[in-house]
């Protein structure tokens, strides 16, 4: 099977809220990890909106309508619920979702931070419906908290969600976690951390698919610096893909969260869609 990348031009060609233009010199930055038989690239389409009203108030769709960012959160969470839909229906391996203006501080009445829908829920929401999904977790290494996604799933002891981010607290499920990483961490630090905190709970957990909410703004040098370096998160996809291979049949997605520095960008994603594409 293959790796999915769903890449849409319009992400290369607009200044996003927050993140800027850091995909501005995509897809071709990522030539060379397209060149591989084992990648599959996709130009995602836009998301139903009677999709996104499973996991949103009307509000929420109404006020960003007309907004500069509107076609690129409905593109880019099309992209995710399809990526969703194939890897695990079995038709791709794994997935990387290139993302804009939509992510994890979506919630069901409130959407804010340069993320205006939800890239999670309308996913899972939509593998239940389809698929049957019973299971699954989401891994959230943004630097900051995950609120969104969160709430979205407050209530839902079948969805996993563990938040690296500035506190500590496990809810009485056992399925809503969130670790503290400090601001002054180091790679060595924090993938202890989620050795710890995440695969641990992951495989008592047994989900069906791993979704991997990925900001870079931890990075040294981005606006949600921790102190992280850009081989940190090349090493992570590399243990959470081995995760997932033994958990759940290596269905692992990643989606494309904070951080806007196109360096960091151009020099991190490439190398994570070998990664994924590299045989078991």
């Amino acid at each position: 099977m293959k790796t999915g990348v769903f890449f849409h031009p319009l992400f290369a060609s607009k200044y996003w809220p927050i993140m800027g233009n850091k995909f501005i010199k995509f897809p071709e930055a990522m030539h060379k990890a397209l060149k591989s038989e084992n990648v599959i690239l996709f130009e995602p389409k836009k998301i139903e909106r009677e999709i996104l009203m499973k996991v949103h108030r009307s509000q929420v769709l109404d006020g960003i309508k007309g907004k500069p960012y509107e076609q690129g959160a409905y593109l880019s969470v099309g992209g995710c619920v399809e990526a969703a839909e194939k890897v695990y229906r079995g038709e791709l391996k794994n997935a990387f979702v290139f993302n804009v203006s939509a992510g994890h501080h979506a919630g069901r009445n409130r959407a804010w931070g340069g993320t205006y829908i939800s890239c999670t829920g309308p996913m899972l929401k939509k593998l239940k419906e389809t698929c049957r999904l019973n299971k699954a977790a989401i891994l959230d290494t943004d630097s900051h908290h995950g609120d969104g996604t969160r709430d979205i799933f407050a209530e839902d002891n079948d969805v996993l969600h563990v938040c690296f981010c500035s506190s500590d607290n496990v809810d009485k499920s056992g399925t809503k976690v969130d670790v503290d990483v400090k601001w002054d961490t180091s790679d060595t630090r924090y993938l202890k951390q989620v050795r710890t905190e995440y695969f641990s709970r992951v495989r008592d957990f047994k989900p069906e698919i791993i979704i991997h909410e990925l900001g870079h703004d931890t990075c040294s040098g981005d606006y949600g610096d921790r102190g992280l370096t850009k081989d940190f998160f090349i090493q992570l996809v590399k243990e959470v893909k081995s995760l997932a291979e033994d958990v759940c049949h290596g269905r692992y997605i990643i989606i494309t969260m904070g951080g806007a520095r196109p360096d960091i960008s151009e020099y991190i994603h490439p190398p994570m869609i070998d990664i994924l594409s590299q045989s078991h």
